[in-house]
């Protein structure tokens, strides 16, 4: 299984790591916000992950980790 961890700190909402996700498994939250008041990215079923890592490559940020469990 993969272990998604997003730092909703760095995150800025950017939305490339939603459109690039095969799976289409991360959203930009529409409750949540950082520091920096902006909506952070959020994962809806991390057992859908393939573990690709697309959404972590294109992070400007560079605020998503995977691992494997």
């Amino acid at each position: 299984m993969k272990k998604i961890i997003i730092n909703e700190e760095l995150c800025k909402g950017c939305g490339l790591c939603v459109e690039f996700c095969p799976k289409k498994i991360l959203v930009i939250s529409e409750k949540k916000l950082n520091r920096k008041g902006r909506h952070p990215v959020i994962v809806l079923d991390e057992k859908k992950c393939i573990g690709c890592k697309s959404c972590a490559l294109m992070c400007p940020e560079v605020a998503i980790e995977i691992y494997e469990e």
